[in-house]
């Protein structure tokens, strides 16, 4: 217990931060801060894969999948599902690829697991077999595809350890994204018929705690979200956002230290934290934006709810917070712009298209990107001011990457390396 606490209390101070994680690194969903926040000061404003500008290259992925890529270093990381029959219910192999950065060439392409057709559930025609993004940290790479199984391979692609126990009947497939938090890995479970949040030992996959989530009795319980650890006192917690209730739970021993009841379901965004609050959506059927203070014990819904909206609240992309604004982009493609502190509409503005992906801000800029593959970039700031509209002519759910002055982005088919090539 000794030396576990003094590693909690060194990861405190680096916290958001990968060990290995260089300033131009993306090793995790939303990058190396969690809430998709690059440092990155010549990503491209312009882009045209039709017209090859800006792209670097094009690589094709085998099979499907809606996993966002990761980068480090000089290599990239997704993965992917692949069909290995014709038919309805096909096998499928659960892939892992790594390709170099430079030039997309890959490096290798490994089956972490094998899916049997016959006794997958149904999937929603929005998700696939590969969506949960992975993680890298310390030479490792996390990989999740739900109920099917979590591992850890090396970064060769050599596997070091699996684990098939988290079983639970997932609604429409799966979705939530693993957190790494100092050496636990963090994920929700959160099935139509059993929602538990589990952590699992770094060094083998096995079960460090495993907590159930509070539903309040309510029907449809099932959710997609990623965890987010974040500071409170000087305590780490993880909030996990589920069907019908919030929580933050103690990283170390998965006590529920506070819930927040809410009426939604189905819920995908990634929380987001400043100013010492935790903001979160609740998805479907009407997306509320919570704004909660994360100091609370036991049920605060009366007592540490700050604000809430349900104006223009996304269901799928996750908010985005820079200084004092909180961006959104909806589903239906209504992008907002709030004061970060009371809730106040700055602006609203359509901006076209169905979304997904969540938003990246970089260097003033705002970049979000369509499922029709048309990305809008826009200023942030308390007016609107849009920069650019690029395409690059494929269908996209997968979020952006952002490393080393170029953007990484997954399409039905492909990955693109977009960058200035002034």
């Amino acid at each position: 217990m000794i030396r576990r606490t003094a590693v909690w209390a060194a990861w405190a101070i680096l916290l958001g931060c990968c060990t290995d994680a260089g300033g131009g690194d993306w090793p995790q969903f939303r990058g190396p801060t969690r809430q998709g926040i690059s440092d990155e000061k010549a990503l491209p404003l312009t882009w045209d894969a039709q017209a090859g500008e800006n792209i670097s290259w094009q690589k094709a992925i085998p099979g499907s999948g809606w996993s966002s890529p990761v980068v480090v270093g000089d290599r990239v990381y997704l993965t992917t599902a692949v069909a290995l029959d014709e038919g309805d219910q096909p096998d499928r192999s659960l892939r892992a690829l790594c390709l170099d950065a430079q030039d997309g060439k890959l490096i290798w392409n490994v089956e972490v697991f094998r899916q049997k057709g016959a006794s997958t559930e149904p999937i929603h025609r929005k998700n696939s077999h590969a969506s949960p993004t992975p993680v890298v940290d310390n030479g490792q790479l996390f990989v999740h595809f739900g109920t099917h199984g979590t591992a850890c391979l090396d970064l060769d692609g050599q596997r070091i350890w699996e684990n098939r126990e988290l079983v639970y009947a997932p609604q429409h497939g799966n979705g939530g994204s693993p957190a790494l938090v100092g050496d636990g890995l963090v994920i929700s479970c959160d099935g139509r018929d059993v929602q538990y949040i589990v952590c699992l030992e770094r060094l083998d996959g096995s079960i460090r705690w495993k907590v159930p989530r509070e539903t309040y009795g309510a029907d449809k319980k099932f959710a997609f979200n990623t965890p987010l650890a974040i500071e409170v006192d000087g305590r780490i917690q993880v909030v996990s956002t589920g069907a019908h209730s919030v929580s933050g739970f103690d990283v170390l021993s998965g006590e529920a230290l506070w819930t927040v009841e809410h009426s939604g379901y189905s819920v995908v965004p990634r929380p987001v934290f400043a100013h010492g609050l935790v903001y979160v959506c609740t998805s479907f059927n009407t997306s509320v934006l919570l704004a909660i203070r994360p100091d609370g014990r036991g049920d605060v819904t009366d007592s540490h709810v700050e604000w809430r909206s349900a104006n223009s609240v996304s269901h799928s992309p996750s908010p985005l917070i820079v200084g004092d604004e909180l961006y959104m982009v909806s589903d239906a493609g209504i992008a907002t712009c709030r004061d970060a502190r009371n809730g106040e509409i700055h602006w609203r503005k359509r901006v076209g298209g169905n979304y997904s992906a969540s938003p990246l801000f970089a260097n003033g800029n705002i970049y979000v990107q369509n499922e029709q593959g048309q990305g809008v970039v826009f200023k942030a700031g308390k007016t609107y001011q849009e920069v650019a509209r690029n395409s690059i002519g494929e269908p996209t759910l997968a979020s952006y990457a952002a490393s080393n002055g170029a953007m990484f982005v997954r399409s039905e088919k492909s990955l693109y390396r977009i960058e200035s090539r002034d």
